[in-house]
Formats: structure tokens, C-alpha cells, sequence
């Protein structure tokens, strides 16, 4: 099932996930992976913005995905950054898809317009993934990052999420669009995408 993350029950398979990430790669740009304690913290605090979703499967989680503020300004708000990690024996079995397309779903939901990943560079599999959900490259941040020795691009893509058309609506709430009627509709909306 794709589902909300709980701080309390996900924080640890999430922190597991993610370490690799961090100590055999410089995919993440963190030195340190995080505690369990520190993910169920940023868990807790996407929850009180916008979705923080994971995969689980036979009582397992094997994937996560989550959305962020783009920048704090005001004028910024209709955007969010998002992040999707799986656990590495489930690479090439449409996890990463399926949650970011239930993630979609929910953030137009909200009523969000764009979605920005940055993706350190060289990393083919990620830019494969993000543009076979549809995001497309508007930059590169060149040699931003110093880890493993040595220094590292990020690039940018969006994925527009919605028609830019007239003055928006403010987004609304996790918990406001938990209360709308296609809300599981959308959440399960990845799970076709899983191969078994």
C-alpha cells in the first residue's frame, strides 16, 4: 500500500533507507545519515504542510517520498520540492514512480503548481526516473557541493503540476485535503504503476 507516514512507526525504516544514500553516495549531500529520532522530527514536519508518503509492503516500508516548501517568500508558496528514495533491492520494480505519482496526485489535491527536484549529477537513473514522470531540466547549479572528495553539480527539473491561469487559490492544508471525497482516489493512484 502507498500511504502517510507516521513519525512514530515509519522514522526508523526511513532512516535505514536513506543511509546509503548518504555514507555510499553523493546522491544526498548530508554527511551524517539521520537518526530515527531526526527523521521522525522531519517527518512530523512535512505532515504539517504536505504529504510524506511511504510504501509498504508484508508489513514492510521500501520507499518514501515527501514534498517541502520550494523557498519561505510568500510569492513561493504554489511550490514545493519533492524527494523520493527506495530501499536498493527494490530499484526497477516501479516503486519511485508509483509513489511520486500518488504524491502528485495529492499535491494537486492542495492545489500546488510546480514540483523542483535536484538531482546531483551524474545520476541516470534519477534523471531517468524524475523525466519519465514528466519533469523536465531548467538548470544546473555548477560544482555547489563539496563531498567524497570531490565537487558536484546539481540540476534542477519541474514538473509543472497544474495550469498557471489567473490569481491562485491558496493551497490547502494536508488535513483540509484529507477531507476532500477524491483524496483516496489519489492517494492510491501509484499503485498500478508496481510491478510484482
Amino acid at each position: 500500500m502507498i500511504r502517510l507516514a507516521t513519525a512514530a512507526s515509519d522514522a526508523g525504516a526511513a532512516a535505514a533507507i536513506y543511509a546509503p544514500y548518504v555514507t555510499g553516495a553523493v546522491i544526498s549531500f548530508e554527511a551524517v545519515p539521520p537518526s530515527a529520532e531526526e527523521m521522525a522530527s522531519r517527518i512530523a514536519s512535512t505532515l504539517s504542510y504536505a504529504p510524506y508518503l511511504v510504501y509498504e509492503k508484508d508489513g514492510e516500508v521500501l520507499g518514501f517520498a515527501y514534498a517541502a516548501r520550494h523557498r519561505e517568500r510568500a510569492a513561493y508558496r504554489w511550490s514545493v520540492d519533492v524527494s523520493v528514495y527506495v530501499h536498493e533491492r527494490t530499484h526497477r520494480q516501479g516503486v519511485g514512480r508509483a509513489l511520486y505519482t500518488s504524491l502528485f496526485a495529492l499535491l494537486r489535491l492542495q492545489g500546488f503548481y510546480a514540483a523542483h527536484a535536484g538531482i546531483t549529477l551524474p545520476n541516470p537513473r534519477s534523471v531517468g526516473l524524475h523525466e519519465a514522470v514528466g519533469f523536465v531540466p531548467v538548470g544546473v547549479y555548477r560544482s555547489v557541493g563539496f563531498k567524497m572528495g570531490g565537487w558536484h553539480d546539481v540540476g534542477w527539473w519541474q514538473l509543472p503540476l497544474r495550469d498557471r491561469t489567473g490569481e491562485p487559490a491558496a493551497p490547502l492544508s494536508l488535513a483540509e485535503a484529507q477531507a476532500r471525497p477524491e483524496w483516496p482516489a489519489a492517494m492510491a493512484s501509484g499503485l498500478a504503476l508496481l510491478r510484482q
